[in-house]
This record gives C-alpha cells, sequence and structure tokens, in this order.
C-alpha cells in the first residue's frame, strides 16, 4: 500500500526561505550558535561518562534535566530558548540510537561505519521543534529572544508547521526552513505514459522514450575558479580579516554552484513527473560508490540522490509514481530479444548479436529498466525499497564511464 493511500494521507514537506536579521540580532543568533555548541559537547561528555559508570545510555529526559543543572551553573545558557535546548538533547539522543542500529547492522555483515557521536566545533542552526516563533505578518516572523525578523516569502507554507529552524551558512546569509505536516488527498494517477531512466555521469539521465540530458557538470565547470579562490585562502594569516573575506569569497561560489545544481534538478524533476504516470530508475547503491575517490567528485558533482529524492517527493502531487529497480543487467541485456553479452565503454551502441538490435547503450538499459518489474516496497512516495547490496559490475561500469564523463 502507498504511504500516502487510504490509511496514510500525511506526509512532511520543508519550506526554505531567506531572511535578514539585523547586525544585532545577527550578534545574538551567533552567541546563542556559541552556546548551543558548548551545551552538545556537554551533553555528549555526560553521556559518555554515564555509560562507563553505569553502562546505560543517558536518554533524552536525563539530559534535559541536567541542561536545567547547567543553567544553574551558568546562567547565560538560559539566554536560548528551552524548545532549542531540548533539541539539542534529541539530537543526540538520535545521534545513540543511530550509532547502535548501525553497530547491529555491522554485526549481521553489513559494510557500515559505526559512527559514534563527535564533539561539534560549531553550531550553525537553532531548531525550535514546537513554540518559540510566529509569523507576524507576510513579512516578518517572530523569533523568541531574537525579535521580529524580516522574511522573503517567496510562497506561502502549507499544512501545519511542526518545527522552525534557522540556519547560518558560510557565505553569512540566513535561511528558515520550516518542516510542516501535510494532509494529502488520495493518490489519482495523471494517465500517462510509463517511461524508464538510465542514470549516468556522461549523461545524466538517457530515457526509455529515446531522450537524453547531458549533465551540467556545475562543479567541474567552476572548478578552476574555486582551485584559485582556496589558494588565496590558504595564503591568508588564520584569524586575519583578509583570511575572512577570502573564506567568504570561497563559500559564495560553493553555494552558486550548490544553486545552479538545485535549480537544475528541480527544473527537471518537475516535468518529468508531470510528463508520466510512472517512472523506474534504478536502486543504486550511491553511497557505496562514493567511497571509490575516482567516481566520488563525480557522482557528487551529479547529485543522483538529490535527483531521486525530488522526483519522489513531487510525484504524489503530480499523479506520478517512482519505483525502484534492480540495477543487474540492465546495460548488459538487449531490449529487444533479451541477449546477454559484456560491454566495454568505448562501445557506446548495443549491437546485439543475436537479433541484431543496435542503439545507444544508454537508452537500451533505459528500455531495460522500464520492462523491470518493481523491487518490494517501490511506490511514489519516496521510502527505501529493500534489496541486495549493489553488485560490483554497477560500480565498475561506472568507473569506465568516468572517463568519458570528465570530457
Amino acid at each position: 500500500m502507498h504511504k500516502y493511500g487510504a490509511c496514510h494521507k500525511v506526509r512532511m514537506l520543508s519550506f526554505k526561505y531567506r531572511v535578514y536579521p539585523s547586525k544585532k540580532q545577527v550578534l545574538h543568533l551567533n552567541r546563542q550558535m556559541k552556546l548551543a555548541k558548548e551545551i552538545y559537547n556537554l551533553l555528549l561528555d555526560k553521556a559518555k561518562e554515564y555509560y562507563k559508570e553505569t553502562g546505560k545510555t543517558f536518554s533524552k529526559f536525563d539530559m534535559n534535566n541536567y541542561i536545567k543543572e547547567l543553567k544553574l551553573q551558568k546562567p547565560e545558557f538560559s539566554e536560548i530558548h528551552s524548545q532549542v535546548l531540548q533539541n539539542i538533547s534529541k539530537r543526540i539522543s538520535d545521534g545513540y540510537k543511530a550509532f547502535f542500529r548501525r553497530v547491529k547492522e555491522k554485526k549481521k555483515g553489513k559494510s557500515v561505519k559505526a559512527g559514534f557521536p563527535r564533539y561539534k566545533k560549531f553550531v550553525c542552526s537553532l531548531t525550535y521543534p514546537q513554540f518559540g516563533f510566529k509569523f507576524k505578518d507576510q513579512r516578518h516572523v517572530y523569533i523568541s529572544r531574537i525579535g521580529s525578523v524580516p522574511i522573503i516569502l517567496h510562497r506561502l507554507p502549507k499544512g501545519k508547521i511542526k518545527t522552525c529552524t534557522i540556519k547560518k551558512y558560510r557565505s553569512g546569509k540566513w535561511y528558515m526552513v520550516f518542516s510542516n505536516e501535510i494532509m494529502e488527498e488520495e493518490f489519482k494517477s495523471n494517465g500517462k505514459e510509463e517511461v524508464g531512466i538510465d542514470i549516468g555521469l556522461k549523461a545524466f539521465v538517457a530515457l526509455s522514450d529515446g531522450q537524453k540530458i547531458e549533465s551540467p557538470k556545475f562543479l567541474r565547470k567552476s572548478e578552476e575558479r574555486l582551485k584559485l579562490l582556496q589558494r588565496r585562502v590558504s595564503r591568508k594569516a588564520k584569524g586575519s580579516s583578509n583570511r575572512r573575506r577570502a573564506k567568504f569569497r570561497l563559500a559564495r561560489l560553493h553555494e552558486k554552484v550548490d544553486n545552479q545544481r538545485s535549480d537544475f534538478l528541480h527544473k527537471l524533476s518537475k516535468e518529468q513527473v508531470g510528463s508520466f504516470s510512472k517512472i523506474k530508475v534504478e536502486k543504486l547503491k550511491i553511497q557505496n560508490m562514493m567511497s571509490n575517490h575516482r567516481l566520488a567528485k563525480s557522482i557528487s558533482d551529479a547529485s543522483w540522490g538529490k535527483y531521486i529524492q525530488m522526483l519522489h517527493y513531487k510525484a504524489w502531487s503530480a499523479g506520478c509514481e517512482v519505483e525502484y529497480v534492480a540495477p543487474e543487467n540492465t546495460t548488459k541485456k538487449c531490449s529487444n530479444c533479451g541477449n546477454k553479452q559484456d560491454m566495454t565503454l568505448l562501445e557506446r551502441t548495443y549491437n546485439c548479436p543475436s537479433c541484431g538490435h543496435t542503439e545507444d547503450r544508454d537508452i537500451n538499459a533505459a528500455k531495460n529498466i522500464k520492462s523491470t518489474v518493481g523491487l518490494t516496497g517501490s511506490h511514489a512516495c519516496g521510502d527505501s525499497a529493500s534489496t541486495r547490496p549493489a553488485k560490483d559490475g554497477q560500480a565498475v561500469s561506472l568507473k569506465q564511464e568516468l572517463n568519458e564523463a570528465r570530457t
């Protein structure tokens, strides 16, 4: 059953807006983030100490009580809203839960890093889970102990606001992100055709209907400028104003690259969910592929995971479904007769010796993806589907494709 079908009509969506705090408000926010970092590290230190002494986990309830003690020891901690402090303890608690879950997975033979919670060097966000914020009008939002902050509501948030997070970017920009609970209507298909999509590095996506969309390679195109700005940062004296300005210029360019990539992916995903009733994509183990240093930069630049995530959360409202399929043999198999053959990267055209079928290898793979039965758990709403770990051949194929992706 679909996650947002008859029994589940609620989903969470995030709405991000630019805000413009005053210089005085920026000082208050920076101070609160500095204090939040200090509290986070104190709580983590206490949790470690408690586990060594008792062998038990320091619960979120215990952390909230310990925060009260910290406030008595250091009154400036009271400058932070109580909801924000409770969210800090929740972050540590969730970190511990994720750590123990990964430890269990590792014991079962899965290739994962345990990732014990670490101390923070800085905190760049404050989250208000329930209270501490409210809209004054369409141009201002009130934040407890900060004041009224100008906000650009380029679109109105939908549904019920559950959390509010104010974030500081390295470029110096400030944003507010609202996590909203939305009640969805029953799924209604748009009645259009199905399509298979093959994701790659040279061509970003190839569709089973014959379309190919080249990868924009925003990071690669900005690489020389990024290297230049990075060298300028490294040459400046640590702690100097010149170094701070150089880091600011570098951060601005990184943010520009990220914005270009997001804009491209948003437009592409919106167009596709509106053009098809079902989209089939391979269930790739992207994180495993990122461990290969030869592939990591190209995969990161392509942002496959972000693209698939956008397809998922936009699909439901557009009357489209997104379905995962197993990636095995999608490139090797002939989409016409099913014959399988090995291919080198230099062979960009699939020539079937069995039936004589000739086609672009990516389009051929996309057609195979379209005809493959979806994995259990695939649906329009984006929950992960259960599948086996990616085959080595999957990474090898992409590794071969890397050379052409760089050109």
